[in-house]
């Protein structure tokens, strides 16, 4: 038992061992509800659905930084709150690339819930890789910070001014063409499936992947390439793991949940870019001042990246709704 007690206890980057057994187990019983009850038969979610699921999300991410904010402090549960509402906004324009690949391999609703579950497995990760090597590097090199802060305000500054973003082109993509190359790919979806025996000319069946799973290897590496801006945006919030951690992936589990209900509605946002693009100088911006006025309240980062984020949301819904009126008369 003492021994026991003593593993629980042991530091691990910088936080008792059972603090992280708590939240994997929450994630792990939030994962086998999502598949293993509410979605076990495959079928298309409607916007309903998916409001209701992110909903869910939510109110248990806000839940478990109220149980951060008992067990560590307010500072450590504001930095989480400001690392989660920040994560989720990055993420946003994910949704764009995520619908574009579900579109380009032709995936039917009712199995795009399957593909968006199994690549939070792989975020969870990959996720973990990244602010594992980020951790690191900040604690040896303190200056890393500072490059941090320098990418922040030049991606800020390139969101603010560049008009349109090139969109990825799907099928000359190298990813998509080393699989293809090296791997039996099926045209047809097999009921879901990611792979599929198949017969053969040459006797027994053989295993072939199927656009299921050609598409979820791309939104996995589209997510990679989404987390070089979100993981450093967070760490310049904070550089506790613990905080970036559980902040990236509630934030993701919530989003993936909303994907259905955002690729409806994510055009009405016309504004949201430029708040995006707002908070990350502001972010960078912090690391900066912190040598001239001291580290900024966790309260005042948070009030100051929700007024953006919920001015740039108002102003897009109030524009789109007069450009819609304007249609009708």
């Amino acid at each position: 038992m003492e021994a026991l007690l003593l593993l629980l206890n042991a530091d691990f980057l910088g936080k008792a061992a059972w603090l992280w057994l708590v939240f994997l187990a929450i994630i792990l019983a939030l994962l086998v509800l999502d598949l293993g009850v509410l979605h076990r038969d495959q079928h298309e979610i409607e916007m309903r659905e998916s409001l209701l699921l992110y909903a869910g999300y939510f109110v248990v991410g806000v839940l478990f930084g109220g149980w951060v904010w008992y067990e560590l402090g307010a500072h450590s549960a504001l930095d989480f709150y400001t690392g989660f509402l920040v994560e989720q906004s990055l993420s946003m324009d994910n949704v764009f690339v995520m619908a574009m690949i579900l579109g380009f391999f032709g995936i039917p609703r009712r199995y795009q819930h399957r593909v968006l579950f199994w690549g939070i497995l792989g975020v969870i990760v990959l996720r973990a890789i990244m602010i594992g090597l980020g951790t690191a590097l900040v604690k040896e090199f303190e200056w890393v910070l500072y490059l941090f802060g320098v990418f922040l305000l030049f991606t800020g500054v390139k969101m603010l001014f560049v008009k349109e973003e090139a969109h990825p082109d799907l099928a000359h993509n190298p990813v998509l063409g080393f699989l293809r190359r090296h791997i039996r790919v099926s045209d047809q979806l097999h009921d879901g499936r990611f792979f599929v025996r198949l017969p053969h000319a040459a006797g027994r069946p053989l295993l072939y992947a199927t656009p299921l799973f050609l598409a979820l290897v791309l939104i996995e590496l589209a997510d990679l390439m989404f987390a070089v801006d979100s993981v450093p945006a967070v760490f310049a919030i904070t550089q506790d793991p613990y905080i970036v951690y559980t902040s990236n992936i509630f934030a993701i589990l919530g989003l993936r949940s909303l994907y259905f209900a955002l690729a409806a509605l994510i055009h009405r946002f016309v504004y949201l870019k430029y708040a995006l693009a707002l908070v990350l100088i502001f972010i960078g911006g912090k690391i900066f001042l912190h040598g001239l006025v001291g580290k900024i309240h966790p309260l005042i980062s948070l009030s100051v990246t929700l007024g953006l984020l919920a001015g740039g949301v108002i102003l897009s819904l109030i524009k789109t709704r007069r450009q819609a009126a304007d249609a009708e008369s």
